[in-house]
């Protein structure tokens, strides 16, 4: 990298919707400052924006003021939100971010970001990632894409990022990207952010730290089980694909899980069931369908049964 490229400033904005996670913007926006910092020039200009250019409130409660956008001037932005993104989409939103790829900006979303850039259509033939709580609505509201299990993916001028701390290592990459490993590494010691992860390290806990079981034919099922939501397997089934007897199997989940087969395996698809509830469109009906229910209301029944209200009251 020459000293001449070292000089230019790369405008880096972070596009701020309500309820956004105060954690995943500071774990972004924090190295660059740092890098700043740490080069004696500014090598970044960072700035939080909103569409309104009105101060934006994050998950926590915290209120950051923010610039309004401006379509010319930037190389990189992110759209951070999480909770529900559903309920901000809007053709303002996705045309704004449509010019500014339009003018070569790169593109980026932290947590549930990546969902409203496909909403945009700017996923399309991506390789990308998103939070893992936002993965199941993002595929069921868009068929055709389907994000990786990683923390953060780099596609050309498309940049996706679970959210939490992984915008920790997505920095150190494109710090690292522009000024070198050995200034990234100043930048995330500047941190103690000494134990840097790789793009396709995993964003969730161990199955065993998950479930807190160690059998490994148990945890094969239950994995199989959060793999199948859509079409659950019946006992037989999935004795036969953890080659074991379906009494075997009950001992399984009675021994170490204190429930059934059953119990568990609706569970399971009940909590999908709440997650699609809380961020995407789908209808309670739709929902159904998705997540191996007979119908809405027999959905409704054992949602109501489990967390103590009707799907309908749970919608946000």
């Amino acid at each position: 990298m020459s000293d001449q490229t070292n000089r230019l400033t790369q405008s880096i904005a972070f596009l701020l919707l309500p309820g956004f996670s105060l954690m995943s913007y500071a774990s972004a926006a924090e190295p660059l400052r740092a890098a700043n910092l740490l080069a004696g020039q500014a090598l970044y200009d960072v700035r939080p924006i909103s569409m309104g250019g009105t101060a934006v409130t994050s998950s926590s409660g915290a209120v950051i003021p923010c610039h309004r956008l401006d379509h010319s001037v930037l190389n990189t932005i992110f759209v951070c939100v999480g909770g529900n993104p559903v309920i901000h989409s809007s053709p303002a939103l996705f045309g704004a971010l449509r010019q500014l790829s339009r003018n070569g900006a790169r593109i980026g979303g932290i947590s549930g970001g990546p969902y409203l850039l496909a909403a945009a259509g700017l996923l399309d033939g991506r390789d990308f990632t998103v939070h893992w709580e936002h993965a199941a609505a993002i595929m069921e509201a868009f068929p055709h894409l389907n994000p990786r299990q990683a923390r953060f993916v780099l596609d050309g001028n498309r940049i996706t990022c679970g959210g939490g701390v992984a915008p920790l290592d997505m920095m150190h990459a494109l710090i690292s990207e522009r000024m070198g490993a050995d200034f990234a590494r100043r930048v995330s010691d500047w941190y103690l952010h000494t134990a840097v992860a790789e793009p396709a390290a995993p964003q969730r806990a161990s199955a065993a730290e998950r479930f807190g079981v160690n059998h490994a034919v148990l945890l094969n099922v239950l994995e199989k089980m959060e793999a199948t939501i859509e079409r659950p397997f019946d006992r037989s089934q999935m004795a036969i694909y953890a080659g074991v007897s379906k009494r075997h199997l009950d001992r399984l989940f009675s021994g170490h899980l204190s429930a059934s087969y059953s119990e568990t395996y609706r569970k399971f698809r009940l909590k999908h069931a709440r997650r699609l509830l809380q961020q995407s469109p789908l209808s309670i009906s739709e929902i159904a369908f998705a997540t191996g229910f007979s119908s809405a209301a027999h959905l409704s029944s054992c949602y109501s049964k489990l967390f103590g209200r009707s799907p309908k009251r749970d919608r946000i």
